[in-house]
């Protein structure tokens, strides 16, 4: 029987130390299989569904061969969106943490220019980004691949499906043809077959869908009127006090609506749509992330790419018209096989989307009666942590283990009352359990981290 341990394969031990540490001791069927094809060099293409463990296989595949004294691009991840970048980017620093002096970065649309160059400037080994992005800056000579290794093609389907094939292909193109090239991808239409034809080098393929069974996702209907449409979300959640939840919307005005209505009846809630600047739709991902939003009101634009872990449910607040893009939603909830459970209000205009849902499924919906559930909450639904907003990142040298020092040291809370600690270039995000947070901000406020004074903000 084939071992599934990450020690049975040939890895750096501070790499082995790290993912230990992280938790990672069984590989996930994805990783069991792809790693060893990936860690001898091989082309490969996987066709695996989102949440279930791609990002650490070609993550520890494409870490290993790094030079950290060659600071050229060496491995070059091209993503479909700027938050499954973002994300892809995070969880990469996390496995390298272990690493000498590897340094990652991100190129994505929706923010300046200049400083992502001048990032570059300063050598990366590591480039995670959005088509678009990247061929900008090969154009303009900000970014060269002559030292690439390996290109990965992450979510490979949905970037065709935004029209990436052009930019892609340009890309590829200025790639050294000795490269490893590895594809993954949750479905394999005749465009990925194309793209796999032209640009990889006998490829070897590993398909996870058909024999792995998909996440444990409960699913219940609620038949409403549309007058009782938001008055039955707030239902749901009272029913379970569920949290963290992502409640899925069909436009950008029922989104604010849905924000409107928990908020007022004192539920912790953000938003995130199309329309958002890329600092306001990172900030709110960050907060909904580390626990200080009880409740994300999305558009389908968070439906895919978008990978945290430990939602406890979702709720459709209309359902999609395409069953597709259902799956999408709700495997929010149940990722890397642990159970989820997705909530979907059916107004009777929305049947036809329902009977379209139950054909896919091959197999009747469960219906339940919304007026059985609670009309409102005993008490309010507030987050466990809210998230102190400190001014200075990486580019100031600004670390996790400073902000966790200068919390537990001079600030004195204690270690438990910290949670998840994110960094950007210029800001960091630290989670502070509620009833500490105001303590935590004037302290750091009056005190210093790594000898120097930042400007705090409590969000």
């Amino acid at each position: 029987m084939q071992s599934t341990s990450f020690s049975s394969l040939s890895l750096p031990t501070a790499l082995l130390q790290t993912l230990e540490h992280l938790g990672f001791k069984e590989m996930t069927q994805v990783q069991a299989q792809a790693l060893p094809v990936i860690l001898t060099g091989n082309d490969l293409i996987a066709q695996s569904r989102t949440g279930s463990g791609k990002t650490a296989a070609f993550g520890i595949g494409l870490l290993v061969p790094l030079n950290p004294a060659f600071l050229g691009c060496q491995a070059l991840v091209l993503s479909p969106t700027r938050e499954l970048a973002a994300q892809t980017a995070t969880a990469l620093r996390t496995m390298a943490s272990g690493m000498p002096n590897i340094k990652i970065v991100t190129l994505c649309g929706g923010t300046p220019f200049g400083p992502q160059a001048a990032s570059l400037e300063q050598g990366a080994h590591v480039v995670v980004g959005t088509p678009g992005r990247i061929k900008d800056h090969l154009d303009r000579g900000t970014l060269e691949l002559k030292g690439l290794n390996c290109l990965v093609l992450d979510e490979a389907d949905r970037m065709l499906d935004m029209g990436f094939f052009d930019a892609i292909s340009a890309i590829i193109e200025l790639a050294p043809k000795r490269r490893q090239t590895l594809l993954f991808s949750a479905t394999y239409p005749p465009s990925i077959e194309a793209l796999a034809g032209r640009f990889m080098q006998s490829p070897q393929r590993i398909s996870i869908e058909e024999t792995e069974p998909e996440n444990p996702i409960t699913q219940r209907f609620y038949e409403i009127t549309p007058g009782e449409r938001l008055q039955s979300v707030v239902r749901l959640l009272a029913a379970e006090r569920l949290q963290p939840c992502i409640a899925f919307c069909h436009t950008r005005q029922q989104c604010q609506d849905v924000l409107k209505h928990l908020q007022a009846h004192k539920i912790s809630a953000l938003t995130l749509h199309g329309d958002m600047e890329q600092r306001e739709r990172d900030e709110v991902l960050a907060l909904f992330a580390n626990q200080s939003c009880s409740v994300l009101v999305a558009t389908d634009v968070a439906a895919r790419g978008i990978d945290i872990a430990g939602v406890a449910a979702v709720i459709n607040v209309e359902l999609s018209p395409d069953p597709a893009v259902h799956t999408h939603r709700i495997g929010r909830s149940g990722r890397a096989g642990e159970p989820g459970l997705a909530l979907s209000l059916v107004a009777p205009s929305e049947g036809g989307r329902a009977n379209a849902i139950e054909a896919a499924r091959g197999q009747p919906l469960e219906w339940h009666p919304i007026a059985q559930l609670p009309a409102g909450l005993d008490t309010p639904l507030i987050a466990p942590m809210r998230t102190l907003a400190v001014a200075g990142g990486r580019k100031d040298k600004v670390r996790p283990g400073d902000l966790l020092g200068a919390l537990t040291g001079d600030a004195g809370l204690p270690a438990d009352a910290i949670g998840k600690i994110s960094i950007t270039d210029y800001q960091a995000l630290v989670a502070v359990k509620r009833d500490l947070a105001p303590t935590a901000h004037q302290r750091l406020e009056q005190g210093k981290i790594k000898g120097r004074r930042f400007k705090i903000r409590l969000l």
